[in-house]
This record gives structure tokens, sequence and C-alpha cells, in this order.
């Protein structure tokens, strides 16, 4: 498996705009197919949500930040943190735009296949919002309020720093006021309800035919850090 973040045009990617005829359609599918773990039908099926999807935000089968806040939240006014780290993550040539290739990519990491590193990854560059290698607690309060008021729902501001604080506690090993990469993969290994979004129950989506629940999934970014083990470590 190819790492999530390695540059994606030195692979063969496609990404074109469009994926051509028919013979040039097929040959890029099975490309993603053996690039990933979506087999071929897979990959035609997620093209098909890649489609409808961009039809509602643009006209030339790409999807910008703000097409991609619309999709996760349906608001474009109001910033979103959480949405945009997640658009920084799957736009992985820093292009402001996702492409098909970049969809496939990027979705391959909340496939059942895919390793916990990689989810603990995604999650970890996820909240490393300052991209300085490390979470730090201030990040975490940010997406935290981002995601809750993004989902109408209140904690007070003393349970949002419980939270943090009960977080960092048992995950800052060295005791530094930031959480390294080897710490975050530790407490999620500890805690793995956490990264339990990061995996989308693909080939039930892909028998039920219900492709809209794909994005629904894995938009429900706040239990990506926190998750029930984080809220529930808060709460003891």
């Amino acid at each position: 498996m190819q790492n999530y973040y390695v540059d994606i045009s030195k692979m063969g990617c496609v990404c074109s705009k469009h994926l051509g005829g028919t013979r040039t359609r097929h040959e890029n599918i099975s490309l993603l197919a053996s690039q990933t773990f979506f087999s071929d039908a897979e990959v035609e099926v997620l093209h098909e949500l890649f489609t409808k999807l961009t039809s509602c935000v643009s006209s030339d089968n790409l999807i910008t930040k703000e097409g991609f806040q619309f999709i996760l939240t349906k608001d474009t006014k109001r910033r979103s943190l959480s949405t945009e780290r997640m658009f920084g993550l799957f736009d992985m040539r820093n292009d402001e735009a996702i492409d098909f290739g970049e969809f496939v990519h990027s979705l391959n990491i909340f496939h059942p296949n895919s390793t916990q590193r990689d989810k603990a990854l995604f999650a970890f560059r996820l909240y490393d919002t300052r991209q300085t290698g490390f979470i730090e607690p201030e990040e975490v309060k940010e997406m935290i309020i981002d995601v809750l008021e993004e989902s109408e729902l209140m904690l007070t501001e003393s349970i949002i720093d419980s939270i943090v604080s009960k977080t960092f506690e048992e995950a800052d090993r060295k005791k530094d006021g930031k959480i390294d990469l080897e710490e975050w993969e530790n407490f999620v290994a500890r805690h793995p309800l956490i990264l339990k979004n990061m995996t989308i129950p693909f080939l039930n989506l892909f028998i039920s035919g219900t492709y809209h629940e794909l994005f629904h999934a894995f938009s429900n970014k706040s239990q990506i850090l926190t998750g029930d083990d984080g809220l529930s470590m808060a709460k003891e």
C-alpha cells in the first residue's frame, strides 16, 4: 500500500479532470484499484459518487475548498477549521482542488483494510492544525469547539478544558506540553475507539448503494480525536 501523503503524481495516479473514453477510463480505474484497497468495481462506485458530488459544486469535476465545505456542512458562510484541515489532507498537491485521484487515495485511509498506523497518522495531521509536527492543547481545544459548533452541540468551557487536560495527561508522556507522533500512536493504541470513525464499512455501503452515507460517515469528525473513549475519560 502506498502511503497516503506520498507525491501521487509520481505514481501514475489519475490526475486529470476527466477519466477519458471507455478504454482510458477502464485503465485509469484499474490503476487506482491497484494503488489502493479498492476493487475496480468499488472505484467505479466512487467515481459515480465523485461525479454526483462535483456536479453540485462545480462544472470542472474538481472539488474546491468551498465546495468541500458545502458537501460536509451545507454551509459555506461559517469558517470551519475541521473542514479546512480535512480538505488540506485530501488536497495532496496543495493546488486548492481535489481531483478524483486524490479523492480515492484519501478515502483509502478510511478503508477497513488500511492500517491503524495510517489512520492514526491521518488523525494526527488533522489535529496538527499549525503543521508543526506536534499536537498542542490550543489546537485540540480549537478543533473541539469548531466541531461542537458545527454539530450544534454545546459543552461548557470547563468540560472542554477537562477533555483537553485529560487527553494530554495520558498522551503527553514526555510532559513537554505537546503530543508527538510516537506519543499519539501509543495513545490511540490504548484507546482504539478514538479512531473508530477512521474506518467506513465500505462493503455495506456498496451493497446497499447508499453512497451519500459514505461522506456522512467520515464527516462525523467529532470523534476522530475525542471519540467515545475521549469523552468518557473527561467525565471520569
